[in-house]
C-alpha cells in the first residue's frame, strides 16, 4: 500500500483535495482483481470522483497470459501482480474541488504561477514602477516563489486582475505609485478575495506565509464541504435514496454485504458503493440500511463521475 499512500499524500498535501481511502465492493473491483483499493474525493456538486486506485491482481493475469519466472530453486512460477493508477482526471478534480463562479482557485503548491505582480503604470512613472516590480519579483524567485510580472501595456489593471483571477493564481500583488510611496504592496488572495497591505521590506516572508495559509485554507474548505455533504446513518432507506438521487454527496450507512442490496440502491438512485472502510473497524451495530439484515460493514455510497 506504499504507493497508495503516496497518492493520498500528493492529492491531499499538493492538490489540497481531501480523500476517503477504502476498498471496493466485489462488484466495483477492477475486473479480474482480487482486491481494489481506492481514494474517493467529493466534488463541489455533490458527486464523487475516484482519484486513484490500486489493484491486487493475484496470479490471475499471469496464468491467463502464461507469464512465468524462474524461482530461486529453478522452478517456474507465476508472479503475483499489482496495478496502480492516478491519471489526468486529477486535473478535473482540482477544477471541480476548488473552482468557483469566478474561475479557478489553484492550490499554491500546484499553481504554475503562485504570484502575479501587476504594476499600476502611469507614463511618467512607468520606468520606476517596472524597476520596483522586477526587483520584488527577483526577491520572490530567490525565495523559491513562482512569480510573473504582468507589465503588458495594452491591458488596463482591471482586465489583468480579472484574467488572473479566472486562471486561479493564488496571490496577486498590486504595486502602484501610492504603494511605492508608502514602501508597501497590496496583496489580494484568490481564495478569499481578501486584500491587505504589507511593508515592501518584509514582502518575501509575508508572501511565503500567505501562500502556506492559502494552501491550508483550500484543503480545509474542501474538507468542510465534504463533511457538509455527508449524510451519516440515514434514518430510513427512503431518506438515503432521496439524498443520493439528488447527488447531494456521500451517504455512510451499514450494509449487509449482499449484492442484491447494492444493485437495488443503484437502480433506485444511480449511486454506487464508492468504498468500504480499510483495516479492522468493528462491524456496525444495527441492520443494513437496505434490507434490515445484520450489517457486516459500513459502506459509502454516492453518485460518481
Amino acid at each position: 500500500m506504499i504507493l497508495h499512500d503516496v497518492y493520498a499524500d500528493t492529492i491531499e498535501n499538493v492538490l489540497a483535495i481531501p480523500v476517503l481511502p477504502g476498498r471496493k465492493s466485489e462488484s466495483e473491483r477492477f475486473p479480474g482483481a482480487v482486491d481494489t483499493y481506492t481514494l474517493e474525493a467529493l466534488m463541489r456538486d455533490g458527486k464523487a470522483l475516484q482519484v486513484a486506485t490500486s489493484h491486487y491482481l493475484g496470479q490471475g493475469f499471469a496464468r491467463t497470459f502464461d507469464v512465468r519466472y524462474a524461482g530461486r530453486d529453478g522452478s517456474e512460477q507465476y508472479p503475483y501482480a499489482t496495478s496502480w493508477g492516478a491519471t489526468t482526471r486529477l486535473v478535473g478534480g482540482v477544477v471541480m474541488a476548488h473552482g468557483d463562479d469566478r474561475g479557478l482557485r489553484l492550490p499554491p503548491r500546484v499553481a504554475p504561477q503562485q504570484v502575479v505582480i501587476v504594476p499600476i503604470l502611469r507614463e511618467d512613472e512607468r520606468a520606476e514602477m517596472l524597476q520596483a516590480a522586477a526587483a520584488l519579483a527577483d526577491e520572490l524567485r530567490q525565495a523559491g516563489v513562482r512569480v510573473r510580472v504582468d507589465d503588458r501595456p495594452e491591458h488596463r489593471p482591471g482586465f489583468k486582475f480579472n484574467e488572473w483571477e479566472l486562471k486561479g493564481v493564488p496571490l496577486r500583488i498590486e504595486l502602484g505609485p501610492r504603494d511605492l510611496a508608502a514602501a508597501a504592496v497590496t496583496v489580494a488572495r484568490r481564495d478569499t478575495g481578501e486584500k491587505r497591505q504589507i511593508p515592501l521590506a518584509r514582502a518575501g516572508a509575508a508572501i511565503d506565509e500567505t501562500l502556506n495559509d492559502v494552501q491550508a485554507s483550500l484543503f480545509q474548505a474542501a474538507g468542510d464541504e465534504r463533511e457538509r455533504r455527508t449524510l451519516r446513518d440515514p434514518s430510513s432507506y427512503d431518506e438515503m435514496i432521496e439524498y443520493l438521487r439528488e447527488a447531494s454527496g456521500f451517504v455512510v450507512a451499514p450494509w449487509c454485504g449482499r449484492t442484491e442490496c447494492e444493485v437495488r440502491v443503484k437502480e433506485d438512485s444511480s449511486a454506487t458503493i464508492r468504498c468500504l472502510p480499510l483495516g479492522d473497524e468493528p462491524a456496525p451495530s444495527g441492520g443494513c440500511v437496505c434490507c434490515g439484515r445484520p450489517a457486516v460493514t459500513t459502506a459509502v455510497w454516492a453518485q460518481a463521475y
